[in-house]
């Protein structure tokens, strides 16, 4: 039996509507750079998991019930380690060209929320805490790189 441990790491939810099929001319540069990217993140300091499908990636996951939004869903060491990645190298690149490929949308589209170390979020999971961000705005169940909240240690251990 593994006891509770107060170790946590970050986790995090991305998703995307796409402005077209993933296998169209138009998400061809999109659809190149997932493997390098996700091989860059897979090696980047404070990485820890990421959801993947048989594809490798997770392009092909359900999410929200929507057939056109695209998941990312993936654990880290904390709030630094992500942003690193986030805004270096390849990723940045993709990132910055997210226009060309993703509807933009009013709503929350990303959340964070701490976990236990060692446990890996599930979709569902995942779901239920961008769709608290929506109503509730950020709080410590669900919030953002802007407004984030400091992991805290479970009760009743």
């Amino acid at each position: 039996m593994t006891l509770p441990t107060d170790a946590h790491e970050l986790a995090q939810v991305n998703i995307a509507r796409l402005k077209a099929p993933l296998d169209s001319p138009q998400l061809k540069d999109f659809v190149d750079g997932l493997d390098p990217v996700n091989a860059v993140a897979d090696a980047a300091d404070g990485f820890v998991w990421r959801l993947q499908s048989d594809s490798g990636n997770a392009t092909d996951v359900p999410v929200l019930g929507d057939d056109r939004l695209i998941i990312n869903l993936s654990v880290w060491r904390d709030p630094d380690a992500l942003t690193a990645f986030m805004y270096r190298g390849r990723h940045r690149e993709l990132l910055s060209r997210r226009h060309d490929w993703f509807e933009r949308v009013a709503e929350a589209m990303t959340a964070l929320w701490w976990v236990q170390e060692g446990h890996r979020p599930t979709v569902q999971e995942a779901e239920s805490r961008l769709l608290h961000l929506r109503e509730h705005g950020p709080t410590q169940h669900a919030f953002t790189l802007r407004t984030s909240f400091p992991p805290v240690a479970p009760t009743g251990v």
